[in-house]
Parts: structure tokens; sequence; C-alpha cells
């Protein structure tokens, strides 16, 4: 156990520094636009705010280093995934048109996986309390839409909703829940980002149900 936590942790500091220098080769300032951030311009370099999870978070350049504006720590895991953001967005326009994790590079090999981590629980904290799901979702700037019995949707970023679509079923049929996503997602996150923002989601909403 302690080799695979070592080697998790030097798998992150790797992406962490790839990601980095990635973005020193970029025009901050374009993608900043693409993605929907704020970019200022200073003396010694520039910020950008990248709004994650309806939290504004500030990435300072030229270090590149990613700062909570209320104060708390973030883990790196996030820390990567909002520069992998920052650095990918492309400022394409939503299509309006849902895919599933299916449908993503990918996605049909590494389904049950990704299903275990984030639909199952899901369904099985709020598939028979359909009203904890929206409460707990309304925390993180969700608003609500039509589709299914019960839908939210979750913004992980300014330009990738997450729509979680629940159908409450009855005494023959179990609750089942699924996740969507734009059809331009991969214009902003890879299919293992996209992964990792919906499980970091996936655990919020149940540990917010759990403080009512």
């Amino acid at each position: 156990m302690p080799a695979e936590k070592d080697r998790s942790v030097y798998n992150l500091d790797v992406a962490y520094a790839i990601v980095r220098e990635r973005l020193t080769s970029l025009d901050v300032e374009e993608q900043c636009r693409h993605s929907g951030s704020e970019y200022r311009k200073q003396d010694a370099g520039a910020t950008a705010t990248v709004y994650y999870l309806n939290q504004p978070y500030l990435v300072t350049f030229p270090e590149v280093k990613v700062t909570p504006t209320n104060g708390t720590d973030l883990p790196l895991r996030e820390q990567i995934l909002i520069l992998h953001y920052l650095s990918l967005a492309k400022g394409t326009a939503a299509t309006n048109n849902l895919i599933t994790f299916r449908d993503l590079p990918g996605g049909i090999v590494y389904y049950p996986t990704f299903s275990k981590r984030t639909m199952e629980p899901l369904t099985r904290y709020f598939g028979r309390e359909p009203e904890l799901l929206v409460k707990a979702a309304e925390r993180l700037g969700a608003h609500q839409a039509d589709i299914g019995d019960t839908t939210v949707v979750i913004n992980a970023f300014r330009h990738v909703p997450i729509t979680m679509v629940l159908w409450h079923g009855d005494e023959e049929l179990s609750p089942q829940l699924n996740l969507l996503f734009d059809a331009n997602i991969l214009d902003y996150l890879e299919t293992e980002d996209i992964t990792v923002v919906c499980e970091i989601v996936t655990w919020k909403l149940v540990s917010y149900s759990r403080e009512t």
C-alpha cells in the first residue's frame, strides 16, 4: 500500500509539472477567453480567475500556482484539473447535444469503473430521495432541467456542464441515474479529467447530503 500511494503521489507531481510547463508556452489571456476565466495583467506577471464548482480560484503567472480565494486547501488533483481546463479550453460553443461517458475516447472500456465510482453511489444515496440530490446540488450552483424525473445541471467549469438525470423507479423498477455531457466537452477536458471531476462531484454531493 505505501508503494502504491508513493506512486500515485509521484504521478500527480508529474502531471502537475507537465501542465504547468504547457501553460507557460500558451497565451494565457487567450486561454482565459476560451475558458470563460477572468484575466488580469500585473506588473510581475498575470492572474487568471477560474470558476470551478461554483467557486473562484486564482492562478498566478509566471509561477503557475493555484490558490483558492477562500483560503482553504485544494487537493493537488483538483489543482491539476483546473490547470488542465485552462490549458485545454478551445472556446467552442455548446452544442446542446448530450452524450454519455461511453461516447468519450476510451469510455466503453472504462465505463464499468466510472459507473462504480459515480453513478452507482449517486443512485444509492439519491435514487429514493431525489429532493436530497436537488438540495445538495444547489450548493454547487446547480439548476434543474426538464429531463427524466429529476435532473440537475452542475457547471464543473464555465463551459463544462454535468447533467445528472435521475429516474425514480417504482415498485418494479429500481431508480436509475445517468451522467451526460455536452458533445463539445473534449474541447475542454480529456476523458481522464472528466472521470476525476465526476468522482469529485459525486462525493461532494454525498457529503452535503449527510449534513442535512
